[in-house]
């Protein structure tokens, strides 16, 4: 499982370089505020694959559920804030509670990965 959160930080990390170069190319790059929420979704994109490739070499180390779990509260935040921040930047959509929920989900995440780390 532990080779799952790497791979799946490496494709994050994969993901946000396509999508970094694609919208430095895209039309609405003259739309500040679009092109601020794709910054910033790129951004936390790129920071949580870096802390899914921490999380899987943590649980490489250590087995355990906690290191585990981060790894899940983590890639679900990404998807969610970073998807929703996505949606609103390409369509005007505001999906609502989904970005906050995934900010939330990554907060989770770090915690669980600060125990993970911390624990024997």
């Amino acid at each position: 499982m532990s080779r799952f959160w790497i791979a799946l930080g490496a494709g994050f990390g994969l993901l946000t370089v396509g999508i970094s170069a694609w919208a430095a190319h895209a039309a609405f790059a003259a739309d500040p505020a679009r092109a601020h929420l794709i910054r910033q979704a790129l951004d936390m994109q790129g920071l949580h694959a870096g802390a899914l490739l921490a999380t899987g070499l943590l649980a490489e180390r250590r087995a355990g559920r906690v290191a585990h779990l981060a790894g899940g509260a983590i890639a679900a935040g990404v998807i969610l804030f970073c998807g929703a921040l996505y949606v609103l930047a390409l369509t005007g959509t505001s999906l609502g509670r989904v970005a906050p929920t995934g900010g939330v989900l990554l907060m989770l995440g770090w915690l669980l990965l600060i125990l993970a780390a911390i624990r024997r």
